[in-house]
């Protein structure tokens, strides 16, 4: 196949007052999302992603929030830490019962006593 020629455009960051301005500017309706787009050097799909932001974030449109997708990512991130915790802990746990005999203690009746591993034929 032959290339196009042209390159994928690396990926840019924003700040939350430059989108806003570019929302206002698509918003008061005298220009397109693609001219917006054109006269800030930006995707089209950028600038409609953004105006569709701003009317879920103003209560237009339904969808999560801006504070909502930063908590849902926050928590996922959170998620992921902690199930490599309990993995790293699994592992632990198991390693330090690796020898028959020596499971967790069990508690009966104010007694502690190891629990048995079943017996090897």
């Amino acid at each position: 196949m032959e290339s196009t020629g042209k390159k994928p455009r690396p990926r840019r960051s924003f700040a939350p007052e430059f989108k806003a301005e570019i929302v206002a500017l698509r918003r008061q309706g005298d220009r397109s999302a693609s001219q917006v787009a054109k006269d800030f050097d930006l995707t089209e799909t950028a600038v409609r992603d953004w105006v569709k932001q701003a009317q879920v974030d103003d209560g237009e449109r339904d969808g999560l929030t801006s504070s909502e997708r930063e908590e849902l990512a926050r928590l996922r991130a959170e998620n992921t830490r902690l199930r490599q915790d309990v993995e790293v802990l699994k592992r632990a746990t198991a390693s330090s019962f690796a020898r028959p005999g020596d499971g967790p203690p069990v508690h009966r009746g104010g007694e502690t006593r190891r629990s048995q591993s079943p017996t090897r034929l």
